[in-house]
């Protein structure tokens, strides 16, 4: 990472999905000068801003926000892009004096925000082109029989579906001749070095449910269908991120002629409300030093998150407001 290190503090703000995690980040940035920047993996893509409930222009207008929709549909954001990007707006904040406030569902994302990440080699286009062509050729599967091989810590935790990863996997060892789960092991590198506040949103269980599904009732009141067209008659492979986001795939079933309307919408409530579950499980499990936020992030409570934020930049500028 080449951006410069810095100690000032930045605010961290995680949660599943439908939680209100933006509203709360916007709530932060308008009390403290804060810039927002996006820590979740399929708002970054400019395809998909009904289909994430992207921040609107209204929203928008109130606060700096960066790293939302700067990615074509057809390119594949990791880590360490998304690391990269957000640390230069994190320090680009510090310099324009705000405040850094991080906010989205990817826990991967922000604890290495906060932690940096293993260094990653870079792998030759050719390389790159070469494996893409076998997986056309032979599926995915066979691709991760021949990383069950080659690296067989990284083919045991992937699913032979997984076309994403276990090509990235294969590229790495190609190139490099070490294994991806050895690179992993290195010592991490471009975490943000100065004081931190991870806020979790964490919804009752129940009510998350419904709001998962008010909002994507919303989403297709507000255009998400002929968002999810535009995309489809792009012809884009279907293992990308975005051609697989909530939501998207049952859509595009339904554009084939493979299920009715109320099946797809339905389908994709479904998995909104699976993978909302999944995420607060790991927002619970996984960043324990947080401090949990019990209800959704524009609920009564919010006045004592903005209490507790800034206590916490008192003291991490030195009783400086």
């Amino acid at each position: 990472m080449d951006s410069a290190a810095t100690s000032a503090p930045a605010l961290l703000i995680g949660g599943p999905t439908a939680s209100g995690k933006s509203l709360l980040a916007l709530s932060l940035a308008r009390v403290h000068n804060g810039v927002v920047i996006n820590a979740d993996s399929m708002q970054v893509y400019r395809d998909l801003a009904v289909m994430t409930a992207r921040p609107d222009a209204e929203e928008m207008a109130q606060a700096p926000h960066r790293l939302f929709g700067f990615l074509d549909a057809s390119q594949a954001c990791s880590v360490a892009l998304w690391l990269n990007e957000a640390r230069a707006a994190a320090d680009a904040a510090v310099e324009e004096g705000r405040l850094p406030i991080l906010v989205g569902g990817t826990g991967l994302y922000l604890a290495a925000f906060i932690d940096g990440i293993s260094p990653m080699p870079d792998v030759a286009p050719a390389v790159r082109q070469e494996i893409s062509a076998r997986l056309e050729q032979s599926g995915s599967a066979c691709l991760h029989a021949e990383l069950a091989e080659r690296d067989p810590q990284t083919a045991a935790r992937l699913p032979p579906g997984d076309r994403q990863r276990i090509v990235r996997a294969l590229e790495v060892v190609t190139a490099t001749g070490t294994p991806l789960s050895v690179w992993q092991t290195m010592p991490r590198e471009g975490g943000w070095s100065g004081p931190v506040l991870q806020l979790n949103v964490d919804p009752d269980r129940e009510a998350l449910r419904a709001a998962c599904d008010s909002r994507f009732d919303a989403m297709m009141e507000g255009g998400a269908l002929e968002e999810v067209t535009a995309l489809a008659e792009r012809g884009l492979d279907p293992g990308l991120p975005a051609m697989r986001a909530l939501g998207v795939p049952p859509l595009i079933a339904y554009l084939a002629g493979d299920m009715t309307l109320d099946e797809a919408v339905e389908r994709a409530k479904a998995g909104t409300r699976q993978y909302a579950k999944r995420q607060a499980t790991w927002f619970r499990n996984q960043s324990r030093q947080a401090m949990r936020i019990e209800g959704f992030g524009h609920g009564p409570g919010v006045e004592s998150v903005l209490a507790a934020a800034a206590g916490f930049l008192l003291t991490a500028r030195g009783g400086q407001a």
